[in-house]
């Protein structure tokens, strides 16, 4: 009962708007979004995804496709799929009102699936469900927070067991003397549960305001709303099985035991227990994750307020017996880009590292020695939480998509086939009568869509889609051809 309590006051306190730098328009000095950054589609006209720009031409990168959630662009918010040419592979628009974070694979009952938070936002938490779909794209589950609560959109962790950590906000009454606020005072309790994804029943829960004190806190209460003092961002699971919990508002990581919910140790934040070596401290980090190397990865967004002139992905190694942290690799981007929010630092099977700089636009991998070999731009005032790279092999169960148009004695022909990683090129057809089309040309795939050609008066066009070595994989519907 309290749960849903505090979640309702939520919606009051939180209803007054995004926070400021949720509404920021892009980087001092850079011009704003234009037409050119939208994409359109002939065969699909309802999706206009935001176009993303390749900066850094990809060379000797990790295998697999890009995955982002753009959000604040000029262009439908939504989870994308491209490819090392900034190509669309498959989008799917946000429901109206709301955006989409966290894109990325995982997997689900031992099988690959694609997984995103998507809802509303509020001064940086987040309010919706978790996203399951498979190979494809049919929906798998929709996972939401238990005990009354709203899923957060910081952190979605799926687990061998079926289970799924992730956050959760709340506000909770708080005395905030300690801190310069009031006495009757709330403060924004971090949740992280453990869902059984498949029954939705919460199996643990943990509460920062039962174990850490608001005093850990390096930011000051704001007036009117509950002071976030933890702000939990990431989640993952221990080689021990016991947690790691990152806390952006206190600069620290916690390791928190999964039997008792007590905090094993710290590292970084007022209270470390563990000692810095030369350039290993960190500040409103994000994304912790345990390296099967044994070493600890963050990004270091060092900001906001800032803290150093630039962001970073870092990696360090902890030394139990002495208690202490040192860098092992740091990864920066030649731009110096200064994250004020978000990012994160995924390590690939072939030792680079994939880097979503959130704000700041791109989306970067470099090589184990920090050598960029990979950059995409989104549009200017977008940005997407985190960034991914991962194999996708996607099977669509509907059909291409297909738009025609006769100019003189031509017809163009614009095919697409949203989430088809197979597909190589298409093959037009063109008759007199729906049911009996005959090939009248060939494409290679170009983009997401491709547009095909043919001298011909036939009143009905198909495409059919083309694997390798031509391999047929799937017919549109016939289309008659329009003026």
């Amino acid at each position: 009962m309290r749960a849903r309590f505090w979640v309702g006051a939520a919606t009051l306190l939180l209803a007054g708007g995004v926070a400021a730098w949720l509404l920021r328009a892009g980087p001092r000095g850079e011009p704003g979004p234009t037409a050119g950054d939208v994409l359109r589609f002939h065969s699909r006209p309802r999706l206009d995804p935001d176009r993303v720009s390749v900066v850094v031409p990809a060379h000797r990168t990790a295998p697999g496709y890009v995955f982002v959630a753009v959000k604040r662009g000029p262009g439908q918010d939504g989870p994308m799929i491209v490819d090392d040419r900034g190509h669309v592979v498959w989008f799917r628009p946000a429901p109206a009102g709301m955006a989409a974070t966290g894109f990325r694979v995982q997997r689900y009952r031992g099988r690959p699936v694609l997984t995103w938070w998507q809802g509303r936002t509020r001064f940086g938490h987040g309010m919706g469900v978790y996203v399951i779909l498979d190979r494809r794209y049919r929906e798998v589950a929709r996972v939401r927070a238990g005990n009354g609560y709203e899923a957060d959109l910081h952190a979605f962790r799926l687990t061998p067991q079926g289970t799924a950590y992730f956050s959760v906000y709340a506000p909770r009454a708080m005395d905030l003397t300690a801190v310069g606020g009031a006495r009757d005072g709330a403060i924004l309790d971090s949740i992280v549960q453990e869902v059984d994804v498949a029954r939705g029943r919460v199996l643990w829960e943990w509460h920062s305001a039962d174990h850490v004190p608001v005093t850990e806190g390096v930011t000051s209460p704001r007036r009117g709303r509950p002071h976030d003092y933890f702000h939990v961002n990431a989640i993952d699971v221990d080689r021990d099985g016991n947690l790691l919990i990152s806390a952006r508002n206190t600069h620290a990581i916690y390791k928190v035991s999964r039997r008792t919910g007590a905090i094993i140790w710290r590292l970084g934040g007022k209270h470390s227990d563990f000692a810095f070596g030369a350039g290993a401290r960190f500040a409103f980090q994000h994304d912790v994750h345990r390296r099967p190397d044994g070493t600890i990865s963050l990004f270091d967004n060092e900001a906001t307020p800032a803290q150093a002139q630039q962001s970073r992905g870092l990696v360090l190694r902890l030394d139990m017996r002495r208690r202490t942290a040192r860098v092992v690799r740091a990864y920066t981007h030649p731009d110096k880009l200064l994250a004020g929010a978000e990012g994160n630092v995924q390590t690939l099977r072939n030792g680079d590292v994939f880097v979503g700089w959130g704000p700041q636009e791109h989306v970067s991998e470099l090589s184990r020695g920090g050598r960029l070999l990979f950059d995409l731009r989104l549009p200017p005032g977008s940005d997407t939480y985190q960034a991914f790279r991962s194999p996708w092999q996607g099977e669509p169960l509907d059909r291409p998509a297909l738009a025609a148009r006769r100019a003189g004695g031509r017809v163009t022909a614009w095919a697409s086939w949203n989430g088809a990683t197979e597909l190589r090129g298409w093959e037009l057809l063109a008759g007199d009568d729906p049911a009996d089309l005959r090939p009248v040309a060939t494409a290679p795939r170009r983009d997401f869509e491709t547009a095909l050609t043919a001298r011909t008066g036939a009143r009905w066009v198909a495409v059919r889609a083309l694997g390798a070595d031509g391999r047929p994989l799937a017919l549109s519907q016939p289309t008659a051809v329009g003026d």
